[in-house]
């Protein structure tokens, strides 16, 4: 049996499934396809923390589900910005800047699916990934 990790960036899938297709991710539903037939090794969604009940709500959704949250702080800037993105590698999101170590993960012999929204996801981490799965209707909730 094959063995999977998966590494969800919360806020990318939120944010450019909101703005491609209007509504939400189903994570029921990419838990189901991305574990078929598989042994789950590690699941980590990464979400900013802002303190909110409805959030809070919607992480303990994510643990049941099966996946480990991982929490960074939002920070509000003076200026009016806000910092919580994480920086970090995922399987889930369609932000170029993790093809670099997608494709280190490659060359070493792992398998490295990617889910993103096809009009927004960046064609490097397209080209990076062994598999790119498209965030389409069987994967939204609506």
């Amino acid at each position: 049996m094959q063995k999977v990790v998966l590494l969800v960036d919360v806020q990318n899938v939120y944010y450019t499934t909101r703005q491609t297709y209007g509504c939400n991710f189903d994570y029921n539903a990419f838990w189901a396809r991305a574990t078929a037939d598989r042994q789950v090794v590690k699941a980590f969604a990464y979400a900013t923390e802002r303190g909110d009940q409805k959030q809070r709500e919607f992480q303990n959704i994510l643990r049941a589900i099966g996946f480990e949250v991982k929490l960074k702080n939002f920070i509000q800037r003076a200026d009016g910005s806000a910092k919580g993105d994480w920086d970090v590698v995922v399987l889930v999101s369609g932000d170029g800047d993790f093809d670099l170590l997608v494709n280190k993960l490659v060359e070493k012999g792992n398998i490295v699916e990617v889910y993103g929204v096809p009009k927004l996801t960046a064609s490097a981490l397209i080209n990076a990934a062994s598999k790119f799965i498209p965030i389409d209707d069987n994967l939204l909730l609506r």
